[in-house]
């Protein structure tokens, strides 16, 4: 029977080529998008999953009431880490760390720039990362350690074994390596390549020690390790108002957890309540996957049906002779499922071809696990799901066929018999239409954003992080790059020009009592504007023509619009309890989110440290420029290799999210366009073969063939239509849903709706219009004939 079977699947196959390529490649893709997809989707939901204590990790967030909302963010007070040791029973372990940094590591002559953290001796109890070498409990317990990841500790030791070696760190001090770690998975929301104790970053940052007993500083990360997660909500209780127990009463704050296994997927707040992240995303792709795979499905189940005359006879003798009807459902089924497999094994093969270009788009390193029997059940799964999908209504429409009907040639089908087609092909459409319309808005957000005016210049602007060596001889490194003649002004400051590191409140003349702004807090030296790039609107910059200006502070436009100073030049402003003199304004400069509004800002003189910024000469060898650059730097600190960064390069990665998501949906809506497609090619091909006799007697009674084409195209372009007036409206509803995330948005033009109909219907006449023409330029003496 089972034999029977197959030689019956492959003969439809075989005599029915055409439509069986279609339909497998219709599947193929389909299938083909839904992998690479669910690999994408896999990856970011799997994240910080095989961290043993994943559920009972969390870190301590802050919600404050300032600006008019609830302003949520993860830095802290450093007190934090020792008070939340005490504050609970629940409360098993606590751990500070730095914010990532980079730092040279040296040994004997290999010397390399490596990212890590500083972190307290807990960090590998807690977090369980999995070391080779060296004891969790240990490993960071004396200050003068280093634990490395195993590329770090072959790439500095080659095949030496590391352990008690002694790695020079920033060309100052030896570390000796207790712990080696496995390399870091890249779903891991900590990604380093070592980890120094917090400790030792007491012994040489004096700043750390200052804050020790400071519940007024929030710049340090803590987490916590908690007994059961069911005590999430007694704890989160618990330490809700230590900061106003703390003597932070001057705004409304308070502590709250935000669990592990929400850092990447759910990671934005508003008005402190959880709002989404990467999660919007992951739901976004999947329900494409969805929609390309169920269009795919779509095209089997209507090639299926649409050529169920050419197999009633064979369901009227198969029943005729005793087989039942479930039998005969199963076999189609059976058929249904087996041309998935071949459809899956295509697929598989496109997605492992295109892995490596795919890799390069979502920036990741997704791979198939054909070692993994979860793979191989997934896929079994997948085959069977979308086979008995997709062959669900055809099995059940052909297995109802009354035999006595159908061998007596009885067996019409009809306008009855065709409105499932009709649906599924609107449904269809609908869904391709819904794809395009997206993809265009998607596209005219990110030009929105992309031209905002910026404030400042970035073309020929690189940015060096300022280490301790550069601190100590910047006024002689600033003086000779200005004197080499390749750079046109240099500057530093606690943060580059494309992100914001402090945010600090500002007094000024009759703010309200009940007024709490915050604003973006730029530490500079002189020539920071002039280097930026940034226009002053009035008042100065920073000059020591002036003396000193170290007392001085600059304002943005937006904060002085905050202010509503009328005569703000010489305004004496409120900054940490002291008075500071306004001498300039300037224009706003988008640094934050693109997404968000400028916020308002101020500018002092003072020594931060963090990234000095050089702006180069227009030149038509940059090379040559960047040569020149470079052996200054080394010059003044040989030790650390040179390394910069293009501030125009910072900007385009704010747009890393966004533009995946456009280019996604773009080469996803298209790959569904032509899914959709190769199901119309099919269905007109077989609708044309259906009215072969009609045409030759249209013809023969004198019809053109201009008619012929238009009778033929006339009822898929209604079909076209009627998708468009269903997907139109949902679309509108569904994009302003996915467009509010943004303050800074596009709006919904009125021309992609007609535009984007436009484009359905002319694709889909194109199709069918090809097939009716040559249906109609047919002889029509053959088609009589065999009547």
């Amino acid at each position: 029977m089972l034999k029977n079977y197959f030689l019956v699947t492959f003969r439809n196959l075989y005599k029915n080529s055409a439509y069986s390529i279609i339909n497998i490649a219709g599947l193929a893709i389909g299938i083909t998008c839904s992998i690479l997809i669910l690999l994408w989707v896999d990856h970011e939901t799997s994240y910080d999953k095989f961290l043993p204590k994943n559920d009972r990790l969390y870190q301590v967030w802050v919600n404050a009431a300032f600006d008019g909302k609830i302003n949520s963010w993860r830095s802290v007070p450093l007190p934090t880490y020792e008070a939340m040791k005490t504050s609970d029973a629940n409360i098993v372990n606590s751990v500070v760390t730095g914010w990532g940094s980079t730092h040279l590591l040296r040994y004997e002559d290999t010397r390399m720039n490596k990212q890590g953290y500083f972190a307290s001796k807990e960090f590998l109890e807690m977090f369980q990362y999995p070391l080779t070498r060296g004891s969790a409990e240990t490993v960071l317990d004396d200050p003068y350690s280093i634990v490395l990841t195993e590329s770090a500790a072959k790439a500095l030791f080659g095949d030496e074994d590391p352990i008690d070696k002694m790695v020079r760190v920033d060309d100052q001090y030896d570390l000796k390596v207790t712990g080696i770690l496995k390399d870091i998975p890249t779903n891991s929301s900590f990604q380093f390549e070592y980890l120094i104790p917090w400790e030792f970053r007491a012994l040489i940052q004096e700043w750390v020690v200052r804050n020790q007993d400071n519940w007024g500083n929030y710049s340090f990360q803590i987490f916590i390790e908690l007994n059961d997660k069911k005590n999430e909500k007694a704890v989160s209780e618990t330490i809700r108002h230590m900061l106003t127990e703390k003597g932070q009463d001057d705004i409304e704050r308070e502590f709250f957890l935000h669990p592990l296994l929400d850092w990447r997927l759910k990671s934005n707040f508003e008005n402190g309540v959880q709002s989404g992240g990467m999660s919007d995303y992951v739901r976004l792709f999947t329900v494409i996957a969805i929609f390309i795979l169920f269009i795919a499905c779509i095209n089997f189940m209507n090639l299926a049906t649409a050529r169920s005359e050419r197999r009633a006879k064979e369901v009227g003798i198969r029943k005729s002779v005793g087989s039942n009807r479930w039998e005969l459902i199963m076999q189609f089924l059976g058929e249904s499922v087996f041309i998935t497999f071949i459809s899956f094994v295509i697929a598989i093969l496109i997605a492992y071809l295109v892995l490596p270009a795919y890799n390069q788009l979502v920036e990741k390193q997704l791979y198939i696990d054909f070692a993994s029997g979860k793979f191989w059940l997934a896929a079994l799964s997948f085959i069977l799901f979308t086979g008995i999908i997709a062959g669900s209504y055809p099995a059940f429409y052909l297995s109802g066929f009354q035999p006595a009907r159908v061998l007596k040639g009885q067996l019409k089908v009809g306008k009855s018999a065709s409105t499932p087609r009709k649906v599924l092909v609107t449904l269809q459409f609908g869904v391709a239409i819904l794809l395009i319309i997206g993809t265009l808005v998607i596209y005219k957000q990110i030009q929105l954003v992309q031209n905002r005016e910026l404030g400042y210049s970035k073309e020929n602007l690189i940015t060096v992080l300022l280490n301790d060596e550069l601190s100590k001889n910047y006024s002689t490194l600033k003086t000779e790059l200005e004197a080499s003649g390749d750079v046109e002004s240099v500057t530093k400051s606690n943060s580059a020009i494309t992100s914001i590191n402090s945010n600090n409140f500002l007094g000024w003349p009759g703010k309200p009592e009940d007024l709490r702004v915050i604003f973006t807090t730029i530490v500079a030296d002189y020539d920071y504007s002039k280097t930026m790039g940034i226009k002053i609107l009035e008042g100065r910059d920073f000059s020591k023509d002036f003396g000193s200006d170290t007392s001085a502070i600059i304002i943005n436009k937006a904060a002085l619009e905050l202010m509503g100073l009328e005569d703000p030049i010489g305004t004496q402003l409120d900054l940490w309890g002291d008075k500071r003199p306004l001498i300039g304004v300037v224009d706003d400069v988008l640094m934050g989110s693109l997404y968000d509004p400028v916020k308002p800002m101020f500018i002092i003189l003072d020594d931060w440290g963090g990234t000095i910024t050089l702006r180069l000469k227009k030149t038509n060898d940059l090379n040559a420029s960047l040569a020149q650059v470079q052996s200054i730097f080394e010059k003044h600190d040989p030790a650390h290799p040179f390394e910069y960064t293009f501030v125009d390069d910072d900007f385009k990665k704010k747009f890393t999210t966004i533009n995946l998501t456009s280019n996604l949906a773009s080469i996803f809506a298209t790959l569904a366009i032509i899914i959709t497609g190769l199901g119309l090619f099919g269905l007109a091909s077989f609708t044309a073969e259906q009215k072969t006799k009609e045409i030759g007697i249209r013809k023969v009674l004198g019809a053109s063939i201009q008619s012929l084409v238009a009778l033929i195209s006339g009822e898929f372009s209604r079909l076209v239509i009627i998708s468009f007036v269903i997907s139109a409206p949902l679309a509108w509803w569904l994009l302003n849903q996915y467009l509010e995330r943004y303050p800074i948005r596009t709006g919904i033009a009125w021309w992609i709706f007609p535009l984007t109909g436009l484009i359905a219907l002319t694709f889909a006449l194109l199709i069918v219009a090809y097939q009716a023409w040559n249906a109609a330029r047919a002889n029509p003496v053959k088609a009589l004939r065999s009547e």
